[in-house]
């Protein structure tokens, strides 16, 4: 006879091969282990035997088990109606069983182990998770969070309030500087920015992807379902971005020498647009001005890096 433990469910259809049969001279032996059975030795039989069935426990999640048994020994124990087995075990898996449960979510939080879907951030899985058993618990813990990681979250702005202003001085497509002026010397940090910034706009124009010839999405009405015809956008006449020179640095001055080619409006407004989001959050521009040989106190023999000018690759 196989004993399972009395909260489990027997096996619907469980299948059960002997090659010999059992002693009928057994007795249950106690457990509370899933289930056990022990050995009280009545006559030797040694005999081979396996079952698997799955059913579903109390709460509704998937149960199996697998019986195994090698060298099963039955042997007499003196009147006691005993019955034990050597080498016969039970084993049982479940999804998510209420110890793994229990140990996953020690702090009272929710039992679907939130920690899997936020391996990045256990921290927040655990807030999320507990949100429902308790909302102003997780409310608070989400709000402390926010406090201690705002520097993280939100930056301060650093740019200036007031608008960058944008001028023209005679300037060729093909052969001429573009002039910065910022309102204070700009930071390492800020010139580094600023020549990702010219970096960008070049591979983009390069590639020609700034073509005010083909603007066919921005064209289009709003209210209808976006079309793009690709032979009409093939056979534009290509633009491209030829040269870029180094951006110089004296002081509070910078400039940048470029060759665009083809005029290109857009490819202008581009990097105006950047530009003027760069100088509201980060690093005030004062000016910008397109054109021109030269441009407020820029002094061409200052080359000193001591007397506050660089070179930065573009």
């Amino acid at each position: 006879m196989i004993v399972l433990h009395p909260c489990a469910l027997l096996p619907s259809c469980t299948t059960i091969t002997c090659f010999k049969p059992f002693s009928h001279n057994n007795r249950f032996v106690p457990s509370s282990m899933v289930p056990r059975l022990a050995l009280s030795y009545a006559r030797t039989r040694t005999f081979s035997c396996s079952a698997r069935n799955r059913l579903k426990d109390l709460n509704g999640r998937d149960f199996s088990i697998d019986i195994v048994n090698e060298n099963l020994e039955l042997e007499d124990d003196g009147g006691d109606d005993g019955f034990s087995a050597r080498g016969l075990y039970a084993r049982s898996e479940a999804n998510d069983t209420d110890e793994e449960e229990a140990q996953k979510d020690g702090d009272g939080g929710y039992s679907g182990s939130p920690g899997k879907d936020y391996d990045r951030d256990p921290e927040l899985g655990n807030i999320l998770g507990s949100f429902l058993e308790n909302p102003q618990e997780a409310q608070s813990k989400l709000e402390d969070r926010l406090r201690k990681k705002r520097s993280k979250i939100l930056h301060t702005k650093t740019g200036s309030g007031k608008p960058m202003k944008v001028s023209f001085n005679k300037f060729d497509f093909s052969n001429s500087y573009i002039w910065f002026e910022f309102y204070n010397v700009p930071l390492a940090k800020d010139v580094s920015l600023i020549c990702n910034t010219i970096r960008a706009w070049h591979i983009i124009g390069r590639l020609g992807g700034c073509n005010a010839m083909n603007m066919q999405l921005s064209q289009s009405p709003m209210d209808a379902r976006p079309s793009y015809d690709y032979i009409q956008g093939a056979n534009v006449e290509p633009t491209t971005f030829y040269n870029i020179g180094d951006l110089e640095v004296q002081d509070n001055l910078a400039r940048i020498w470029v060759d665009i080619g083809t005029v290109e409006p857009l490819l202008l407004n581009v990097l105006i647009n950047a530009l003027t989001q760069i100088s509201s959050d980060f690093v005030g521009i004062k000016q910008v001005m397109f054109g021109g040989s030269e441009f407020e106190n820029w002094n061409e023999n200052l080359k000193s890096e001591d007397a506050g000018y660089g070179v930065h690759k573009i």
